[in-house]
């Protein structure tokens, strides 16, 4: 069963940019392991709170102007 956990910025990704990277993500597997790895492969969207990781001794919390706008 392929497996794919991505972590990203809380509120960086909007429902619908998730749900595209779960079907593409899909997509892209399905045509490595042909497609009978499709009804068997998971993708795993993680957001990680403000402030959970860092990089090069600096903790990170995304600014404002890179959050998703959710669209009604």
């Amino acid at each position: 069963m392929p497996f794919v956990n991505i972590k990203t910025p809380e509120g960086a990704l909007t429902k619908a940019q998730k749900e595209e990277i779960v079907h593409r993500t899909t997509d892209m597997l399905a045509d490595y392991f042909t497609e009978a790895a499709r009804p068997h492969t998971m993708v795993l969207i993680e957001e990680v709170k403000d402030g959970g990781y860092g990089r090069a001794d600096e903790v990170f919390v995304v600014p404002d102007a890179y959050r998703a706008e959710e669209t009604a």
